[in-house]
């Protein structure tokens, strides 16, 4: 009894504690608002030690991958909390996920290629938050494109400038989306804010070196009548090897958008935007002093300018049709997407980044066959010969060659695919089958041998062997 005397509590309730085990059941999971859960507010409380914000106030918008709350900047020195700062707090979902397709943004990635867990999902998601925290800053410190200004991250909680007013009664009033925004007065200004858009994609990819990757005008606030930018969580860098498939898509978000939303507006072709955007100097002088000075407004007004005056407008069914080809086209990103006849165009100057993804040029469509048809306005209609040999029926090879001389119209006409098996066979196919089937078992019967004779001769034959 001595030896338990001399041991005190604490000894005893440390004993006690060792030996429990640690059990986990739903309560430790248990999550708030679908991103609240009691790892992340280990994260927030973190946040409010620093002195970063004040506390969480309420939920401004939720989205597919986070919730965005207001907050107050923690300065407890300030009282008035209208002469406060005011962030907007971004909290990625950890435990339900909805968003689960970010490994396309990630892979290729060179600034995330020492990053393994990708296939955890807490540490894939600090990784995606740090992502937008990166490009944020990236943008934030080029002046040409307005965005929040990044502030302080801890691991999947982003603090960033919150874009909006606050009200005499203690109320909040979040940024407009483009897509909620109507305070144009006139058909100019909604002009003036599609060149806008068109002009932030190329600052983007141009000074930026960032291609957004999930443009649309959910995306994109208005704030004081101005075009600020946000969630670039998935924002990839132009050598990332989907860029320019990001890029095509972000273009034809824009004019989807404004096609729909302003029936009277007339858009521009999205093979020409593309075509501005990737291009290095428009300006092979004026441009890159700009962008040196780092003014603004010059910059954007520069753009602005130029873009009604240099991308050709979709007027027209046949450039409808052209957009629609355009968005199948073939990306080649590097000379390694080249062929040897590709660089012979090259060299006559009549080949550019874009390749069509045609029959012709497709190796799985080797052995097929494209129906040609040549159009000749001298032909004469009443002659039927001249009218059967305008349709021909070519290898690859040969239409190949006469698309390029541009004489002829060509289209990839598929082979009709039969099913195979008696399943799919028809009825009275099947049934004339059988009949000929059974029809030849009869005449395979009327020259058959009888039994008894078969028996004999084998009998006879055993008897020589032996």
């Amino acid at each position: 009894m001595s030896q338990y005397e001399e041991r005190d509590d604490s000894e005893i309730l440390k004993e006690n504690l060792k030996n429990k085990k640690i059990t986990k059941d739903k309560g430790t999971r248990a999550t708030v608002e679908n991103v609240l859960d009691q790892r992340t507010l280990k994260f927030v409380n973190k946040l409010i030690y620093a002195g970063v914000i004040q506390q969480l106030n309420g939920c401004l918008s939720t989205g597919k991958e986070a919730n965005v709350y207001h907050a107050f900047e923690g300065d407890l020195l300030q009282p008035d909390v209208s002469l406060k700062k005011q962030y907007a707090v971004k909290i990625y979902k950890t435990s339900i996920l909805i968003f689960k397709d970010r490994e396309r943004y990630i892979n290729g990635e060179f600034r995330f290629r020492n990053n393994k867990s990708q296939h955890n999902p807490r540490k894939l998601i600090k990784i995606w938050a740090e992502k937008e925290f990166r490009n944020l800053k990236r943008i934030y410190s080029h002046p040409f494109i307005l965005c929040p200004k990044p502030i302080d991250i801890k691991n999947n909680v982003l603090v960033m400038e919150f874009l909006g007013d606050y009200n005499t009664d203690a109320t909040t009033q979040p940024a407009l989306k483009l897509k909620d925004y109507d305070g144009y007065e006139s058909l100019d200004d909604v002009y003036a804010m599609y060149y806008k858009v068109i002009a932030y994609i190329r600052i983007l990819y141009r000074v930026c070196r960032l291609v957004h990757a999930d443009l649309s005008e959910y995306n994109t606030l208005v704030f004081e009548d101005d075009l600020y930018m946000i969630d670039v969580s998935q924002s990839v860098e132009p050598e990332h090897p989907m860029s320019l498939d990001f890029l095509r898509m972000d273009i034809k978000n824009i004019n989807l958008f404004f096609r729909k939303k302003f029936r009277n507006l007339v858009l521009f072709n999205e093979r020409d935007i593309f075509q501005f955007v990737i291009t290095e100097n428009i300006d092979e002088n004026l441009e890159p002093e700009l962008i040196k000075n780092r003014n603004r407004d010059e910059y954007l007004k520069f753009l602005m300018d130029y873009i009604p005056k240099n991308i050709g407008q979709k007027l027209t069914i046949d450039d409808v049709e052209q957009d629609k080809v355009y968005r199948n086209l073939y990306l080649v990103r590097d000379l390694n997407g080249l062929e040897e006849k590709d660089f012979d165009r090259f060299t006559d100057g009549k080949f550019d980044l874009l390749k069509q993804l045609l029959a012709s040029h497709n190796k799985k469509y080797a052995g097929k066959k494209i129906k040609t048809y040549n159009i000749d306005d001298d032909d004469n209609d009443n002659d039927e010969e001249d009218d059967d040999d305008d349709l021909q029926v070519e290898e690859d090879s040969e239409s190949e060659e006469e698309s390029d001389d541009g004489s002829e119209y060509e289209y990839y006409e598929e082979e009709e695919h039969v099913p195979r098996g008696k399943r799919f066979e028809d009825k009275d196919a099947k049934k004339q089958r059988k009949e000929e089937a059974k029809e030849a078992k009869r005449q395979k019967r009327q020259n058959k041998m009888k039994k008894h004779v078969k028996k004999k001769l084998v009998n006879k034959t055993k008897h020589k062997k032996a």
